[in-house]
């Protein structure tokens, strides 16, 4: 037995080939990315990146010159919250292959839809040993893991994302639905047993170890799940906030009812279990979630994010209730600045708040205030809080690895923020002194980290494969560094592929619409190594909350239009 507790027609194929450039080699690394609002762990050995041949990065500043610095990047940014220049970037361009990288994730049998033809069906056995299917889903990042954690938020900010701005999605909804049903046919079969959620597929130690195509793989697709016995509240209730999200998704719109009926049901169901059986997973599972997707920051901002999507979704008396009794206990206004797979808090309010600024229940205001603040921690020239900065290019930053995972989810609570604000025709608070903040304000900032990752920057750099004249060569990716299956029919081993880890060569296969970790501190630097994962390496989870920034632009180039 593998499974461990504790101890619509057919579309054009895209093939691209990246072009030819030279660049200094480093050694194989791992990964994963970590929350960067509680001290960050020691990684093990096999995460541990070991660089060799690095590209050096710029030297820390001195204190004045960051002063100088900060300056700088306030009249830049302020500048940009002035004008009403219109966009030049193709938003909807960007947006249509911000979801087609979801393609080059898929693990599973691919369908005959599928675009990215250099990617193969792969893990088509996952979970046989246990005896279960679980056999679909997305791979999280560059490697060949499937862990429910990340997968059930990317499917969580996937749906909020439509259901807030799906009309901006125009021509290209049906295909992100199709991104999400992808996560959630999975979320399904994981929530299957009873009591049981089933939440990573594959030894992530072995996969690490291995530079290899999802094709190929031969390291262990291990099953790891929670129950009553080894609680995860964290993870389970995760997932129940994607499915209970994506119920909407589906159920509005002219989509699938029925499906969504089921995804409801599920919701509830797997919210219960979290209930409960309280308990963080990386208690139970330690040796296999743990460093890539440890919770760091408990279980119980899960909870309530369970809670307020299910009332979303269901508008039952019972989670409105739950919501407020436990707003206290279960930390609603903790670590607010904070916003990802791992820390629900400032989601949570801004989620919330919408009830309160529609008139709908004043009996949430506390959330609202606590949304406030903040938003107002995010916007420059008013925040002082120490996680939130911006470099002098403009990038919103938070030290720690993989920072576009921050700009793409902050920046889409800024602009839900502002949707909800403008429905309202109310503006942001900011304390005493301070001046409110409009909601054309918050859209200008979100659209300014939207334009940084689109190639206004310093280095006049797109961190999305495949969009403008100049990106990412050399992403940490598995499928795309390695030939293709049709292009090389032999297998691949484990350590064979690294030689092509350490190729200086640019990655043979075009993950397009991949958008990496980016510049991760003060100086907009980024070197394009496949070995500094911290940069280099996509996830679903950075891409997931930019469809909708992609999509409203697309619509509304001008922040100040509504």
């Amino acid at each position: 037995m593998s499974v461990r507790g504790v101890g619509s027609g057919a579309r054009a194929p895209i093939n691209s080939t990246a072009p030819r450039a030279g660049l200094r080699t480093a050694a194989h690394a791992q990964h994963k990315h970590q929350p960067t609002n509680q001290p960050t762990k020691p990684p093990t050995p096999r995460a541990k990146a070991q660089h060799r041949g690095f590209v050096p990065m710029a030297r820390p500043v001195s204190s004045s010159t960051a002063k100088a610095m900060s300056v700088v990047v306030v009249a830049l940014l302020l500048a940009a919250s002035s004008s009403a220049v219109l966009a030049v970037h193709d938003y909807g361009d960007a947006l249509r292959k911000s979801i087609l990288f979801f393609e080059g994730q898929r693990s599973g049998r691919l369908p005959p839809t599928q675009r990215l033809r250099w990617r193969q069906d792969s893990a088509i056995h996952d979970g046989a040993d246990a005896g279960v299917d679980l056999t679909g889903g997305y791979y999280d990042a560059g490697d060949n893991v499937k862990f429910g954690f990340p997968m059930a938020f990317t499917a969580t900010l996937i749906s909020w994302g439509l259901i807030d701005f799906g009309r901006s999605f125009g021509a290209h909804e049906s295909d992100a639905r199709a991104a999400l049903r992808w996560a959630t046919d999975y979320l399904l079969k994981a929530t299957s047993t009873p009591g049981v959620v089933y939440v990573q597929v594959g030894d992530a130690s072995r996969d690490h170890a291995c530079w290899e195509r999802p094709e190929d793989m031969d390291t262990p697709r291990t099953v790891y799940k929670v129950d009553a016995s080894h609680p995860g509240s964290d993870v389970a209730a995760e997932t129940a906030a994607a499915l209970a999200a994506a119920s909407i998704v589906f159920r509005e719109g002219g989509g699938d009812p029925g499906y969504a009926a089921r995804l409801l049901e599920r919701a509830v169901e797997v919210f219960a279990f979290a209930d409960a059986h309280r308990g963080a997973y990386s208690g139970s599972l330690r040796d296999a979630v743990c460093p890539c997707y440890c919770d760091y920051d408990g279980y119980q901002d899960e909870l309530l994010w369970g809670a307020a999507w299910l009332h979303r979704a269901s508008r039952r008396r019972e989670y409105r209730e739950y919501i407020k009794r436990n707003e206290v206990a279960l930390g609603a206004s903790v670590s607010i600045n904070e916003f990802g797979w791992d820390n629900k808090h400032a989601g949570i309010n801004v989620l919330i708040s919408k009830e309160v600024l529609m008139g709908k229940d004043e009996y949430f205001r506390s959330f609202r205030e606590n949304a406030d603040n903040f938003i107002c921690s995010l916007l420059p020239g008013i925040s002082g809080h120490p996680q939130i900065q911006y470099s002098p290019g403009g990038l919103l930053f938070k030290v720690g690895n993989s920072n576009m995972q921050h700009v793409t989810s902050l920046s889409f609570l800024l602009l839900a923020y502002s949707n909800y604000l403008s429905h309202a025709d109310a503006r942001v608070s900011c304390g005493s002194g301070a001046s409110a903040a409009s909601p054309v304000q918050l859209r200008r900032v979100a659209k300014r980290q939207v334009d940084y990752i689109l190639g206004d920057n310093p280095l006049r750099m797109s961190y999305m494969v495949g969009y403008g004249p100049r990106y990412p060569l050399r992403i940490h990716h598995r499928a795309s560094s390695l030939p293709s299956v049709s292009a090389h029919p032999a297998r691949i081993g484990c350590k064979a592929g690294a030689a092509y880890y350490g190729s200086p060569r640019p990655n043979p296969n075009l993950l397009v619409g991949a958008v990496v970790g980016g510049p991760s501190n003060s100086t907009d630097a980024f070197p394009d190594a496949r070995a500094v994962f911290q940069q280099s390496e996509p996830t679903t989870y950075i891409n997931a909350p930019l469809l909708a920034l992609l999509a409203y632009f697309s619509q509304h180039p001008d922040p100040a239009q509504h």
